[in-house]
């Protein structure tokens, strides 16, 4: 019992660390976010890296959370295991509010969020967001079910992958499209 205890005070840490360290990626990523797309090859690493950044902090976040309700951090509490015992519809709603909160801060990096353009934004975003939230979904589930392996997790990272290779063909299509 101890030793639960300890791994969870641990991956609490971590994933505090993990969360003040991709805070200052988050910063530097949008700062040169202009920069990066004049190499494609540099554009798909880079948005690649940034995707299995943020899958790995919802994935340890995730992990903290089964350990607290595992180790009976929450044993007076009467919902504790909720979560746990649905963790598809968990996954589904904290994807889908991932998602949302995503192309929120990709409009507003345009210069504010129109109206006018959101449905065009949310139209370009649907096939990226499909693959994106397929990954995300999966990270979830399989984290809360404690189903995660390795071959799971480089499923996911090739998913991400993926998403990395869309983004930048459907960024150039729009960079060509407005500019012709």
């Amino acid at each position: 019992m101890p030793y639960r205890r300890k791994r969870t005070a641990l991956l609490g840490f971590a994933f505090l660390i993990l969360l003040a360290v991709s805070s200052v990626e988050n910063i530097f990523f949008f700062n040169i976010l202009d920069d990066i797309f004049s190499n494609q090859f540099l554009a798909v690493g880079m948005l690649f890296i940034h995707n299995i950044l943020v899958i790995s902090l919802i994935s340890l976040g995730m992990t903290f959370y089964v350990n607290l309700v595992i180790s009976d951090f929450f044993k007076r509490e009467k919902y504790a295991h909720i979560v746990l015992d649905h963790p598809r519809t968990f996954a589904l709603v904290f994807t889908t509010m991932i998602l949302l909160l995503s192309i929120l801060r990709g409009s507003s990096l345009l210069g504010g969020i129109s109206v006018e353009a959101l449905p065009l934004i949310l139209l370009i975003s649907t096939p990226i967001g499909i693959v994106e939230g397929y990954g995300i979904y999966l990270t979830i589930k399989k984290t809360l079910s404690r189903e995660m392996t390795m071959k799971s997790l480089m499923y996911i990272y090739v998913i991400f992958l993926i998403a990395a290779i869309m983004e930048v063909v459907f960024i150039n299509l729009l960079i060509w499209a407005t500019a012709g």
